[in-house]
């Protein structure tokens, strides 16, 4: 086990049993693996860890060969250098984890902006996968002010060393993590409320979501979008307070082929509030595109 492993979680940390841990792109990485048959690629996003997976990735594990990984500066893997936080650099990244292991999905699932990596892995030739599934994706640029405001101050927190620490002592208490996952339109039970707590209190999980926030460019992920070629199915959460289901209109009007799928009142968090009704959709969408599920 890394050193970065021993910091988070210790042996009752969701799937350890799954886990293991290699070095690929000059990091150290925790990935988990469940099953057997077509590859299926699992991809978390900012903030969250192999954690977020922790019940559909076992309920998939039924069907295909998945791969679960942390992706950089999150959970149990570690960080590069601040620039490598940009959406293309972590596409490389987990491009050359994939080679590592000797991995070629199949069918991958992102969540909010783990459905961006995929998209841009995508589009560079990282991966060349029947289907992308994207919950809840964080595929375009805030509109508004919002946008216009929101990559600055993200820059200017992420580089500060003071921040993270102040925020991952706040997490101690509870209650700002409990008022942050109910800010994204989600109700989890008290298990995932205090995980997201555990890696909250880590000023390096915090310090990597905000670099992550702070080197993205969606609005060259957007101008790219019309040349996807991989089939997309856009999977919403009518109650999604994180990133708006019209988002997902969005991305159709720029991708026609895609395909919105509604997951009823679900908020951003859907895969961890109903997690076997998102595993089943996805065996089911992964058959009809021709990905055999055992």
């Amino acid at each position: 086990m890394s050193r970065a492993a021993s910091t988070v979680g210790g042996e009752d940390w969701p799937n350890r049993a799954a886990s293991r841990f290699l070095r690929a792109a000059g990091l150290d990485w925790h990935v988990q693996q469940f099953g057997a048959g077509p590859v299926l690629l699992l991809v978390h996003g900012t903030g969250a860890s192999t954690h977020s997976w922790r019940e559909v990735a076992p309920l998939l594990g039924e069907h295909f060969s998945v791969v679960v990984p942390d992706l950089p500066g999150h959970g149990l893997t570690a960080a590069p250098a601040f620039s490598e936080f940009s959406l293309p650099a972590m596409a490389r990244a987990l491009g050359a984890l994939l080679a590592q292991l000797g991995l070629a999905p199949a069918l991958a699932v992102g969540h909010s902006a783990g459905a961006a990596i995929l998209v841009r892995m995508a589009l560079d030739g990282l991966i060349a996968p029947q289907l992308l599934i994207s919950v809840n994706g964080a595929l375009l640029p805030l509109e508004g002010l919002p946008g216009w405001l929101f990559a600055p101050l993200a820059r200017v927190l992420a580089r500060s060393s003071v921040v993270p620490r102040w925020m991952a002592r706040r997490a101690a208490g509870g209650a700002m993590v409990e008022r942050l996952v109910a800010d994204t339109g989600s109700q989890l039970d008290a298990t995932g409320v205090e995980l997201y707590r555990q890696l909250a209190q880590r000023p390096g999980h915090v310090a990597a979501a905000l670099a992550m926030m702070a080197n993205w460019d969606l609005a060259a992920l957007a101008r790219d979008l019309p040349r996807l070629k991989t089939p997309l199915v856009l999977l919403t959460g009518s109650a999604d307070r994180t990133i708006a289901p019209a988002s997902a209109q969005r991305v159709k009007a720029l991708l026609p082929a895609a395909r919105l799928v509604s997951l009823g009142p679900l908020g951003h968090l859907a895969h961890e509030e109903r997690p076997r009704e998102v595993a089943q959709l996805v065996v089911e969408l992964a058959r009809a595109s021709g990905v055999p599920a055992n």
